[in-house]
């Protein structure tokens, strides 16, 4: 048994390397793509254009313009009248519009200022960024105002009500999205690597006609899938680590606080996991393309409901139970346990339970599927 395996696996990583395609989409996405996830991904709102009306022309509405400055915001444009601002947001010249009203100055006396804002809905979350930023800085204005109408007295002040919310950001402090963006990338390339280079091996023995030679060969179908298998989970263990520590952690700057040894273990568990549903799409698929069609249908879905987009207690009841079905969830879930808090096995066990069942449940049902075709 030994000695037939080991001639497969020689013979997949000599396939393996001729296949340059093949490597140079491993070296991208291990590289170029967890590299700009960390750049080209971030959601921080960094210089979003505004459009102002000012119809006031008073100080108390030039203070106001004048907060909406860089790094957050950017005035592109000065108007004088509604069409231009309609214009100027057709025209995708601004993403947001100031129209600050006539009488401003006065109601700011009279304790009732108003302006209005129009944001770009096309960008929702940026929509949602620049709308919040916009009533803090509101809200901002109106404190320094009623300070300087009741003045500097330290014991006015302290009798007004308010209320004081100390927000402490754990594990990310500063609110990097390029630690979470990149991290996150190089979990759906492990994914994406291990549907495509199982699926493409067993594809590529069916176009080039020789599975029906390994199949009169003494090769067990279980011996057959683990020569895919394994492969697949030496590249990765290869390439993963490689862009964990250059990219993630060196570039990035990604914090890394746990075992990576209890990562890389479970890691092994996913990628078995995941290597079995390639496998599966693969016997199912009749060549290439149609098995890449097969693998971006299932690994989409796999994706948003894995909780990295959205957490799952704010899905839908029925794609809550859904997700626990797929193994990215539970990966996902262990790895930034593990990578970012720090957390042990005493916090990811139900995590590798999951990816240990489900890995189990696809090799089971990918080599009886095969048996069936057989």
């Amino acid at each position: 048994m030994h000695g037939r395996l080991l001639s497969m696996l020689l013979k997949e990583f000599r396939q393996l390397a001729a296949d340059w395609p093949i490597v140079l989409i491993l070296l991208w996405g291990f590289f170029g793509a967890v590299y700009l996830s960390g750049h080209a991904g971030a959601v921080d709102l960094n210089n979003y254009p505004v459009v102002v009306l000012d119809l006031s022309h008073s100080n108390e509405s030039r203070e106001l313009v004048s907060r909406l400055r860089a790094p957050y915001f950017k005035i592109v444009r000065m108007v004088h009248s509604d069409r231009e601002v309609v214009e100027t947001l057709d025209a995708a010249g601004a993403s947001l519009a100031v129209i600050i009203p006539p009488g401003f100055a006065r109601d700011v006396q009279e304790s009732r200022g108003r302006f209005q804002v129009i944001s770009d809905g096309t960008q929702a979350q940026m929509a949602i960024l620049a709308a919040a930023y916009i009533a803090q800085i509101a809200g901002q204005y109106g404190i320094e105002l009623l300070e300087r109408r009741i003045g500097s007295s330290a014991d006015q002040l302290a009798s007004l009500p308010q209320v004081d919310a100390r927000v402490r950001i754990e594990f990310n402090p500063s609110i990097n999205v390029a630690w979470f963006s990149s991290l996150f990338e190089l979990f759906n390339m492990i994914t994406m690597t291990s549907l495509l280079l199982t699926a493409a091996a067993l594809v590529r023995e069916k176009e080039h006609g020789t599975l029906e030679q390994l199949l009169v060969s003494p090769l067990r179908p279980a011996e057959l899938f683990a020569a895919k298998i394994i492969p697949t989970v030496i590249v990765v263990l290869l390439l993963s680590p490689l862009s964990l520590y250059a990219i993630v952690h060196g570039v990035h700057g990604t914090p890394l606080r746990g075992s990576i040894l209890l990562f890389y273990v479970v890691t092994i568990l996913y990628v078995f996991s995941i290597a079995s549903l390639g496998l599966t799409l693969a016997v199912i698929a009749r060549n290439l393309p149609q098995a890449m069609m097969l693998m971006f249908l299932t690994l989409w879905p796999m994706m948003f409901l894995s909780g990295a987009m959205s957490p799952p207690e704010s899905m839908m009841p029925w794609m809550q139970y859904l997700s626990l079905l797929s193994p990215m969830r539970y990966y996902i879930d262990l790895g930034f346990q593990v990578l970012f808090k720090g957390n042990g096995l005493a916090y990811v066990w139900h995590d590798v339970l999951g990816i240990l069942v489900l890995g189990s449940g696809l090799f089971a049902f990918a080599v009886w599927r095969f048996r069936r075709l057989l």
